[in-house]
């Protein structure tokens, strides 16, 4: 009988052009068996971190990268052998020798961006991610204990920093578990690796409170490096005025290059892919932007006979989102995408609405998907899961893809108003500004009401501005007078 084949575990692209994710902690290592879908790395992308599940079921052989290591979509995550087989034995050479015929078929590579279909669902992966799956598997049994986090540390070469003079807490032989990417990055901005230190949680898990104490050790440590005083510019004003133009130019950059008191900040991982986002947003959309004032006040009344009647809560955020859902179901060319090489207008079917939230790791754009299914106990419900995932960051990679329409309430920020950039490829998005009593004329009288700016910032190549002004007035209306949208329920 012919060797049984291993298989690889390639890394699959995490959506929105994530091309490259690093590895946070390693659940298993070689050695274990592992079972179909049983998570085995957790890696960190510009967006969120998350777990992988292994697609296939077997024994790990080797793994594709250190924890700290990145790695591009498509590189070799894992691999894995059957389970029983034995490649270092006299048997196994000599199958290994000899040619055969009934040798295990080998796996079909999935397409790049395809989840393979499974035919038997009892021997594949149910949980396919994009850019990897499996046609044809081997049943094996199941490991019957849990995985543990471990991780193999990268040499930090010349030392770590303050970590190298650091309080004795800090082991560079030890691997506690390390959850949070907020531990992580206060961790690493203060220059140190945030799994050699004992965590005070559940198996020795790193929590901020224990990252924040050794900062503070670090900081009144006597070898702990000072921070430069500011210094003068390397040239006077004086010398600046008498020089060419051209010299001055030189002048100038020297003199900024120079001074210590300037400081460089480098873009992370994140940064980097906002930055390109943010760019090319503006780089390709030709976008307008169109804004009005509403009063607010029926709308608060309104939720608040809503959550009398129900004994739930609902917020302003999920009932604007609700009136968004039913303009674009009027207006759908603001529920698209600008094709650029076809010249083609995509007008989406569902309405995958996604919510701007700041969150540990940055501005984010969670998505709600088939919100136009959704009724506005769904819908609330929907945002108020993605505003829990905000709070670590930590979002599942289809909680960041395929947005159609972005709303953003920018009001919680203490803001009336914003020029908002487009989430690209989207042709729309809406922003609420904070709610603030002013005086408001009502039935020609004077009166104080309750009010909030809405700013639609739309592709003009999708739409002119009579239909952003039609969707922006109806979703207005609604707030105004939120019964009014009773008759298209």
């Amino acid at each position: 009988m012919g060797r049984l084949m291993g298989r690889d575990f390639i890394l699959p692209d995490l959506g929105e052009g994530l091309t490259e994710a690093e590895i946070v902690a390693w659940l298993v290592e070689p050695g274990d068996e592992v079972a179909i879908d049983q998570p085995v790395v957790e890696l960190e992308s510009a967006k969120s971190v998350v777990q992988l599940p292994t697609p296939f079921a077997g024994v790990v052989e080797s793994l594709g990268g250190e924890v700290g290591d990145v790695l591009h979509a498509g590189a070799v995550l894992m691999s894995l052998a059957p389970v029983g087989a034995d490649a270092d034995s006299p048997e196994a050479a000599m199958r290994d020798a000899e040619p055969s015929t009934d040798a295990a078929p080998a796996p079909v590579p999935a397409e790049p961006g395809i989840a393979v279909p499974t035919d038997t669902a009892t021997e594949e992966s149910g949980a396919v991610l994009i850019g990897y799956g499996t046609r044809a598997s081997t049943a094996t049994k199941r490991a019957a204990t849990a995985p543990t986090r471990f991780g193999r540390r990268r040499s930090a070469g010349g030392g770590q920093g303050p970590g190298s003079a650091a309080p004795s807490r800090l082991d560079p032989s030890r691997r506690s578990p390390v959850v949070s990417p907020i531990v992580r990055r206060i961790a690493r901005e203060h220059g140190f690796d945030a799994s050699q230190l004992e965590g005070s949680g559940p198996d020795h898990l790193v929590t901020r409170r224990d990252v924040e104490s050794f900062v503070r050790d670090l900081q009144a440590a006597p070898t702990a490096p000072a921070v430069p005083p500011p210094t003068a510019p390397a040239a006077p004003p004086a010398a600046l005025e008498t020089a060419a133009p051209a010299d001055t130019t030189a002048a100038v950059a020297d003199t900024a290059g120079a001074s210590a008191a300037d400081r460089r900040v480098p873009l992370d991982r994140m940064g980097r892919a906002a930055a390109a986002h943010f760019s090319r947003s503006r780089r390709e959309i030709p976008e307008a932007t169109v804004w009005m004032d509403v009063d607010a006040t029926e709308l608060l009344v309104a939720r608040r006979e809503l959550q009398e009647a129900t004994g739930e809560r609902f917020g302003v955020t999920a009932l604007v989102a609700r009136f968004v859902v039913a303009g674009l179901a009027r207006h759908p060319l603001l529920n698209s995408s600008f094709d650029a090489e076809r010249d083609e207008i995509v007008v989406h079917e569902a309405v995958n609405l996604g919510i701007a939230a700041q969150t540990p790791r940055g501005l984010l754009v969670p998505v709600v998907h088939g919100a136009e299914r959704m009724t506005l106990r769904a819908i609330r419900d929907a945002i108020g899961a993605r505003s829990d995932e905000a709070t670590t960051g930590a979002f599942a990679p289809a909680a960041l893809t395929g947005g159609t329409f972005t709303l953003n309430n920018y009001g919680t920020l203490g803001v009336d108003g914003s020029a908002a950039i487009i989430n690209h490829p989207e042709a729309a998005m809406l922003g609420i500004g904070r709610l603030v009593e002013r005086p408001w004329v009502v039935g020609g009288e004077l009166a104080v009401r309750t009010v909030t700016e809405l700013t639609l910032s739309f592709d003009h190549r999708v739409c002119d501005g009579a239909e952003a002004a039609a969707f922006l007035t109806f979703v207005a209306r609604c707030i105004e007078r939120p019964v009014s949208l009773l008759a298209d329920l």
